[in-house]
């Protein structure tokens, strides 16, 4: 057995991942992800009026938010057999993209940044501008005052570390001008949804928010100031840091399996007409597959802490969530045979399956769509790989993704808030739909957050919730070994990934923050 270390939490901000990796030759050998967390939101539903399964689904992550409710309220909207109007999806959109640019923002930079950047190194730049400068005697003051907070346990002046100290510092300013960025974002979601991160005007039917063009226009105004620092910071960004960590193209391609639920709807409101389409790709073979959520997707607990009463997977929309807890107080230590996980193993017709942006992307270059065509080619060009998709399959690809993803998402921004106003002149006021409650009925529905996909099923007896299960983008991406003992996504993805010191893992958490646990 080769020597074992344990990053818990892995998360920079926030967050209850533990991951253990054996380490032999250099390079990791086996992987573990331990969610630390239980959530039990299905049991909390069981029982109540259907319509709470909107106000509690929020709770189950306080960054994305948004993208719960809305599957939750699609969810609920299969089972009462009612369609929100255009007003309403459009809304929605709106909402999402902001949740979006808030996620993805955070994410480029405070998430995963100090991954690639060397805080300390920037200290050693000679800048020449004086907004640089002030931004280095800032750092210093940092530095020197003693107090380095989130600054003072990283992995600083490690061998991997590999951009120039100039570069270093005008990321670390991009750092710093994130903040104000990512908050305009969520400011721009308050506009209709009324507060972040538990908003309160998309329930089933439509949404509650009736906005005037002011406010339209108000939430536009934001956003462009969004999209204005993706395009000109940010994705500057991503191209500049690139030929210093290509290599990164070799390392955490995992299962190349690939599944996106699709989010942004089209007028059609069909999920594989979507901005981002629902779909699947299975190892590494760029070919689209559709997905019915109810009959293609399992649940398996053989390594999880619930009890098994199935002898093996189940359709989430029969699922049990009872939780049996068989570890030890903290979790310091696991039971690497036999159940070590709070989130179930979930598997696309037995396959375990990626999910997040560059998932997205993917389906989106394999369904057709231009713009993501155009964005992927054009990056592969960029940094001397054209026409290899296949590089994408890895931790590079993960990063890249998800800004290509974010800057695609920002351009359609205008072209929405263009709908909603030429609606509203019209005449068309409808931004939500009535339904009665059934006595009996089953739904689900899924959708994409920032992170992954997620699915929801309800079941509806006597006019309650009998049965409530949630998917979320957890339980596939850091999903545990299922039944057969086939490693979840990102389990796999550390395998083989070479670790310079195992003392400082870095490598092991870029590989595990390309998923944005």
């Amino acid at each position: 057995m080769g020597e074992r270390i344990v990053i818990d939490p892995i998360t920079r901000i926030e967050g209850h991942l533990r991951i253990e990796v054996e380490i032999a030759n250099g390079k990791v050998v086996n992987a573990w992800n331990t969610t630390t967390l239980f959530r039990g939101y299905e049991i909390i539903l069981k029982g109540r009026d259907p319509r709470d399964a909107w106000h509690f689904s929020h709770r189950i992550c306080g960054i994305c938010p948004t993208s719960h409710g809305h599957t939750a309220s699609m969810s609920l909207e299969d089972s009462f057999g009612v369609t929100p109007p255009d007003n309403a999806r459009l809304i929605r959109n709106l909402m999402e993209a902001a949740q979006i640019g808030y996620d993805h923002v955070l994410w480029f930079y405070i998430l995963n940044g100090f991954d690639y950047v060397d805080v300390v190194s920037a200290l050693s730049a000679k800048p020449s501008s004086p907004y640089l400068q002030r931004v280095q005697a800032r750092l210093q003051a940092f530095v020197d005052s003693g107090q380095l907070g989130f600054l003072g346990n990283a992995y600083w002046g490690h061998p991997e570390y590999k951009l120039p100290p100039d570069l270093n510092l005008e990321i670390v300013a991009h750092y710093i001008e994130s903040l104000r960025i990512k908050s305009l974002a969520t400011e721009a979601s308050a506009v209709f949804g009324g507060k972040f991160p538990f908003i309160m005007s998309s329930p089933p039917g439509g949404v509650t928010c009736v906005p005037t063009i002011t406010q339209i226009v108000d939430y536009q105004d934001k956003m462009r100031l969004v999209k204005d620092f993706v395009d000109n910071k940010l994705v500057p960004d991503l191209l500049a840091i690139a030929p210093y960590y290509l290599y990164l193209k070799d390392y955490g391609a995992g299962h190349k399996n690939y599944i996106s639920m699709g989010v942004l709807d089209a007028k059609s409101q069909d999920p594989y007409d979507r901005f981002f389409p629902r779909g699947a790709m299975l190892g590494g073979e760029l070919k689209l597959h559709e997905v019915d959520i109810v009959n293609d997707i399992q649940e398996f607990v053989g390594h999880s802490w619930y009890t098994d009463k199935s002898g093996g997977g189940r359709s989430p929309m029969d699922g049990v969530t009872e939780p049996k807890f068989t570890g030890q107080e903290g979790i310091k230590e696991i039971d690497h045979e036999g159940k070590y996980d709070w989130t179930k193993a979930v598997r696309l017709n037995g396959k375990p399956m990626e999910g997040g942006p560059l998932a997205q992307m993917l389906i989106s270059y394999l369904a057709g769509r231009e713009d993501a065509q155009k964005l992927v080619d054009g990056t592969l060009k960029a940094v001397g790989a054209e026409g290899q998709v296949g590089i994408l399959f890895s931790n590079l690809g993960r990063i890249v993704a998800r800004v290509l993803k974010l800057k695609r998402t920002l351009d359609a921004v205008d072209g929405w808030v263009g709908e909603l106003i030429a609606n509203i002149k019209a005449g068309d006021n409808e931004f939500f739909r009535p339904y009665e409650i059934p006595d009996s009925a089953k739904g689900a529905a899924g959708w994409d957050a920032p992170r992954g996909p997620i699915t929801d099923y309800n079941v509806i007896k006597g006019g309650k919730l009998e049965n409530w299960q949630a998917v979320p983008a957890s339980n596939w991406n850091f999903s545990p070994r299922d039944d057969k003992g086939v490693r979840g996504p990102a389990e796999e993805a550390l395998i083989g990934v070479p670790v310079v010191d195992p003392k400082k893992p870095l490598e092991v958490l870029r590989t595990v923050h390309s998923y944005d646990p």
